[in-house]
């Protein structure tokens, strides 16, 4: 028999897919690991179930989009979670991953935990500004909760964010039924303790969500680093004076007759963004789009 299914983790060489009401634990295919093309959390896939023996995953169906870290397919949603003190926001950080889930077709929401501590109103101005959906929580505020969960009904969404910002406390918050475990954030690393093991997506109130262990810059810079050419599409203000430069060949970096730099010096384009993004452009200007596509 065989059946369609959704994969919600995998660990130590076992996948395990739902299919309807009923999860089955299941082998990958060895075709699967000569050609490289592995399975991951999120994929839609074909799986055999036998009388007896392992269910295998037979074939993944085609995928909408796929991020390597965290290592998920089919995203509709990735919602980077910061937190507004211990510790506080790494905007390049950010903007990394706001930039890799456009570049991957998926909408990025930015989520700022802790403002009961410490307003997050600066920060969420600039991301408001580039036109990204952006949530201010705390515990105490029930409304805005709510508004989040509402903005995920239907959808297949990540969360994702530097440890300690406070991704598992948001999840327990929004679907208490989960019951994450959380950790303190190490007084002397000044980062959380990784409390999230595997990248798992769980099926509550309408939504599937995903919890990701914690990622560092350096990861980014590895997994996600986006060709010079497309970067400029990655940031959603550009995208009113892009193709209305000089010239053809504009990086938007100090060419003269650029629309980009002039609507950042007339304010409308955030400084900490545009500095991102030539941060950014810096990393990739000399690595050819082949090389990109080798990242492992």
């Amino acid at each position: 028999m065989k059946l369609n299914g959704i994969i919600m983790k995998s660990i130590g060489g076992f996948y395990y897919v739902r299919c309807g009401d009923t999860e089955y634990e299941c082998k990958a295919r060895g075709s699967f690991r000569k050609t490289g093309h592995s399975p991951v959390a999120g994929d839609r896939v074909t799986i055999s179930v036998p009388d007896d023996g392992y269910c295998a995953i037979e074939e993944i169906l085609p995928r909408k989009n796929k991020l390597k870290r965290p290592a998920l397919a089919n995203i509709d949603t990735l919602v980077i979670v910061c937190s507004t003190i211990d510790p506080k926001p790494n905007l390049t950080v950010i903007d990394k991953m706001t930039a890799a889930a456009v570049n991957n077709n998926i909408t990025p929401v930015v989520v700022i935990s802790k403002n009961d501590i410490e307003n997050g109103d600066s920060v969420a101005k600039i991301y408001r500004r580039a036109g990204i959906e952006v949530f201010q929580c705390s515990p105490d505020d029930k409304a805005e909760a709510g508004r989040l969960l509402n903005f995920l009904k239907g959808k297949v969404s990540a969360f994702t964010g530097n440890s300690g910002v406070g991704k598992s406390t948001l999840l327990n918050m929004l679907f208490p039924l989960l019951d994450l475990p959380t950790g303190d954030v190490s007084e002397k690393l000044g980062r959380g303790r990784h409390t999230t093991r595997v990248v798992e997506l769980f099926e509550t109130e309408g939504c599937f969500v995903a919890d990701t262990p914690g990622f560092s810059t350096v990861d980014l810079q590895r997994y996600e680093m986006i060709d010079k050419e497309r970067l400029q599409y990655c940031f959603p203000e550009f995208e009113p004076y892009l193709g209305k430069c000089r010239f053809n060949s504009c990086a938007h970096l100090c060419e003269k007759g650029c629309r980009v730099l002039q609507a950042l010096n007339d304010g409308e384009i955030e400084p900490s963004r545009h500095q991102s993004y030539t941060a950014m452009y810096n990393e990739v200007k000399d690595i050819k789009p082949w090389q990109l596509k080798k990242q492992v």
